[in-house]
């Protein structure tokens, strides 16, 4: 199996910059894509950005966020500038496995706070 640990998520101002990160550990060879996803409270879950041999973004965040990965490390961040207050969610690190058409694992999330 394959677990997620995410970091990075915390309070911020309208206009700031946070790094979210997480590092994947277990079966690691498993892993194909990574992605973030966020969840605001009362909305459901939506895609954010995700990486595998392509980069992909929602349109809400395309232009002030960035997904990258550290292969070596299995480790994925997701920076995040120009932060909104509609930003604030909590964020889930999410894989998709070789042979999985979609993401199937998922981390336990962290909170992601923007003050207008």
């Amino acid at each position: 199996q394959v677990q997620l640990v995410e970091s990075g998520g915390g309070l911020v101002q309208a206009g700031g910059s946070l790094r979210l990160s997480c590092a994947a550990s277990g079966r690691t060879a498993s892993v194909y894509g990574m992605g973030w996803f966020r969840q605001a409270p009362g909305k459901d879950r939506e895609f954010v950005a995700g990486i595998d041999v392509f980069t992909n973004y929602a349109d809400s965040v395309k232009g002030r966020f960035t997904i990258s990965r550290d292969n070596a490390k299995n480790i994925v961040y997701l920076h995040m500038n120009s932060l909104k207050p509609e930003d604030t969610a909590v964020y889930y690190c999410a894989v998709r496995r070789v042979g999985a058409s979609t993401y199937d694992l998922w981390g336990q999330g962290t909170q992601v706070t923007v003050s207008s």
